[in-house]
């Protein structure tokens, strides 16, 4: 899926408005960007506030890579951004095993035309009381096995101080400083032939999980918790806004508001 002459343009116009804005609310500081890949890749980030997508894509454009995401099909419906989605390629998610085969063999398109393409393997906001990584979905390992496509992981720190995880307002002052430290590309070469059960893919999973864990634990300089949280565990949705209860309100930067 090459970048059509509309995406490149509209991609641009949206750059034009949004890059300006991201340095005036907050410094940024990027730390490993050298080690994505010359060809295309998959981004693995972590996902604790809403503006996460714009922090992750507004890096990305600067290096040249227009991103595309893996989004919510719901908000493609949404009126003006559902427009602005289709116009820059972004692949809409759909809940159905046909939905979600036919977001991947788009995702593998982007990649095999050199694209990136980004997935947040928590699928939705992170629902752990100290924001650290959750349980992840097992999206980004498929499509990095189907296609051989190298995983990049990715850990990012700061912007949920300016907009906290389901917040309704911004915080810009003091102003805050946005970090993103790029990790090395997950090696997943173990996992080439074997079948493509739930038990590799969870195990690859996992390592992705743990990459990326291990690169906001250096960000955030403490150590993660021993145990990754699992929503099931704590009779949490999977998917969508959680209401926080008594021994789970947020904490470091989660505000735990519905």
């Amino acid at each position: 899926m090459k970048e059509s002459a509309q995406s490149r343009a509209m991609f641009a116009v949206l750059a034009g408005v949004a890059r300006p804005l991201m340095n005036i609310l907050m410094a940024k500081k990027w730390e490993g960007t050298e080690k994505f890949p010359a060809g295309g890749f998959i981004a693995a980030p972590n996902h604790c506030t809403e503006i996460d997508p714009i922090v992750v894509g507004h890096m990305l454009y600067n290096l040249k890579r227009p991103p595309h995401f893996l989004a919510k099909a719901g908000l493609f419906k949404v009126p003006v951004l559902g427009s602005l989605l289709r116009a820059t390629n972004q692949i809409p998610v759909e809940r159905s095993t046909t939905g979600a085969n036919r977001s991947l063999q788009a995702a593998q398109e982007v990649v095999d035309a050199g694209g990136a393409i980004i997935i947040y393997p928590e699928g939705t906001l992170t629902r752990d009381p100290g924001l650290w990584p959750m349980k992840g979905h097992t999206g980004a390992a498929r499509l990095a096995i189907l296609t051989g496509a190298p995983v990049v992981p990715i850990a990012h720190w700061g912007a949920h101080e300016v907009f906290p995880r389901y917040a309704k307002r911004l915080h810009v002052f003091p102003r805050k400083t946005s970090r993103i430290l790029v990790g090395e590309p997950v090696d997943l070469s173990a996992f080439q032939g074997r079948p493509l059960d739930r038990a590799t893919l969870v195990e690859a999973t996992d390592i992705i999980m743990d990459a990326i864990t291990g690169l906001l634990a250096t960000l955030r300089g403490e150590a993660p918790p021993k145990e990754r949280w699992d929503p099931s565990a704590h009779n949490q949705s999977k998917h969508g806004r959680f209401e926080a209860t008594e021994g789970t309100a947020g904490n470091n930067g989660a505000d735990g508001q519905k």
